[in-house]
């Protein structure tokens, strides 16, 4: 059994750590820069306002529980029980313990306020406040690297000269004029949305999500590549365009656009070689989102020489 000095050595220790709330404010802190600076999946599964929606609600949560939270019991001050066994103890008379009699009403005042329960409002409004300085802080990194880095920091004619790109590109594969915008508002398109992009069947616009106008602005533009990322945005580009054509089948549509986005590529300055390595990957991948979205997995018939084949003499595919 450990003695009473050990317990007291642990419990100081235990002090030291962090509270759950400074857990939940790193880990908040944590997320949100991995947002920011991690892969583009993270940012298109979860939308960061749900994370400082959820902060905010935690440090309400707090703020409203200590609150309501009893008062932790006024601890004895008086010779406690391993006191009276070593040195002993008498109790001290009525006369004695009789305050005297020359105290004014303010010196008893004084001393009666010094024992009152200290007040629990402002230490819990302090975290409150705390924690809503770390969402703001947090707050402002976000616009700040999103202003400086994102599609909103392009200047408004290069945008518009990049929108006119997306859509003379998209109009050669739905066979038709159409339209390309990049739903800056997040209105049409996003993570709430859980889409890329966006086409009525048969229409004449469509709308793709800002970070996947940036990956093909970045191509066509500045002859940037990122692999899977460049990759991901011509198939959406061309899956767009393919249902502007009057395709309906999601599955169909991916097919097509997975073979449509290799001269899409070319178009935007890869070589053949890297945009079919690139749709091929496409293809891969799409297994894998086909388990959460198996509307969008394509059919067996996506093959070469298959009934969904764009070019059946050709034994490249796609």
């Amino acid at each position: 059994m450990p003695s009473g000095a050990t317990f007291r050595e642990v419990q100081r220790l235990a002090n030291r750590l962090p509270s759950s709330l400074a857990v939940l404010r790193i880990a908040l802190a944590a997320f949100v820069l991995a947002w920011i600076f991690g892969p583009y999946a993270l940012r298109s599964a979860v939308p960061i306002w749900l994370a400082f929606l959820i902060a905010l609600g935690l440090e309400l949560h707090f703020f409203v529980g200590a609150l309501g939270r009893a008062p932790a019991p006024r601890p004895d001050r008086g010779p406690q029980a391993v006191d009276r066994e070593r040195y002993g103890y008498v109790e001290p008379s009525d006369e004695e313990l009789e305050a005297p009699s020359d105290w004014g009403e303010n010196e008893a005042a004084a001393q009666v306020s010094a024992f009152r329960e200290p007040s629990r409002l402002w230490p819990s409004l302090r975290r409150f406040l705390g924690g809503l300085v770390v969402i703001g802080a947090l707050g402002l990194i976000l616009w700040v690297v999103e202003s400086r880095t994102g599609w909103d920091a392009l200047a408004a004619d290069a945008r518009t000269e990049a929108e006119a790109r997306f859509s003379e590109e998209a109009s050669r594969i739905a066979a038709k004029p159409v339209s390309i915008r990049c739903d800056e508002s997040g209105r049409y398109v996003g993570a709430v949305q859980h889409a890329d992009g966006v086409a009525s069947v048969g229409g004449d616009l469509a709308y793709l999500t800002p970070e996947r106008c940036l990956e093909l602005y970045r191509l066509g533009f500045e002859g940037e590549v990122s692999a899977s990322r460049t990759g991901r945005a011509l198939a959406v580009l061309a899956h767009e365009a393919w249902h502007l054509r009057g395709v309906r089948d999601e599955g169909a549509t991916e097919c097509y656009a997975l073979q449509s986005g290799v001269g899409l590529g070319q178009r935007l300055g890869l070589s053949e070689a890297t945009a079919r390595q690139m749709m091929r990957q496409q293809l891969v991948e799409n297994a894998g989102r086909g388990r959460s979205s198996p509307e969008y997995l394509v059919p067996p018939d996506c093959h070469d020489g298959g009934s969904l084949d764009l070019d059946p003499d050709s034994t490249r595919f796609p």
